[in-house]
């Protein structure tokens, strides 16, 4: 079979799984597995470079696919899915469809140049990255759970689709601005892991969110 199977990109092909399940409950209403999938996908995309460069041995070509796979799963579970969520959760109308359109324009550009300039980095360098060039698209994952578990606490049920509004222009927007973000250390990453597990844990337990209380009137 063409293309490669062994254990550095296993997480990635795990993660594009869990995205493309996570369209199927956001568009049979289940937002909360659907968000539940995407901070799952951005679960395994924080490791799954730490677990590639484990390879002391990689060939070229295997780098090459991981860029390249790594990019084209990211599109998918934070890209296409977050638009998927939140057209289900109400970005629906022609200035909602709109921001979604940018905001995956947004992803798409921003992976395409990362494509290239990680690529030449690679060629010149062996040591990770210390820093992002503007937000990464991963963000998202953490983001959007976060917004949902709180949603619950605001003072309206209008409020919720205007914060919704504001978070995906916000982050499409930073997307590609150009800005320097340092990457988090072991202790920032494991704290970040807790945070949207906990988030997780909500969403997933809570015997009450934002979605069945819109729902029960």
């Amino acid at each position: 079979m063409i293309g490669f199977y062994d254990y550095t990109v296993i997480l990635t092909y795990v993660s594009f799984a869990s995205a493309v399940i996570g369209m199927f409950c956001a568009v049979s209403s289940h937002p909360r597995w659907a968000i539940f999938c995407l901070a799952f996908s951005g679960l395994c995309d924080m490791f799954d470079g730490k677990i590639a460069r484990t390879k002391k041995n990689r060939t070229e070509d295997e780098k090459s696919f991981g860029i390249q796979i790594d990019s084209l799963s990211d599109i998918v579970c934070f890209g296409a899915l977050p638009i998927v969520i939140c057209y289900e959760l109400g970005m629906n109308h022609i200035y909602s469809m709109a921001i979604l359109v940018l905001y995956g324009l947004a992803g798409m550009i921003r992976l395409g140049y990362f494509n290239v300039m990680e690529a030449k980095r690679q060629a010149q360098t062996e040591e990770a990255r210390k820093y992002y060039q503007g937000l990464p698209i991963t963000s998202m994952a953490v983001a959007l759970p976060l917004l949902f578990v709180v949603s619950p606490l605001f003072p309206s049920r209008q409020a919720f689709p205007v914060a919704l509004h504001i978070l995906v222009a916000l982050v499409g927007f930073l997307f590609v601005f150009d800005f320097k973000l340092r990457k988090p250390s072991v202790k920032q990453v494991f704290l970040i892991v807790v945070l949207v597990s906990l988030a997780v844990g909500v969403i997933v337990f809570a015997w009450r969110s934002w979605w069945d209380l819109v729902h029960m009137h």
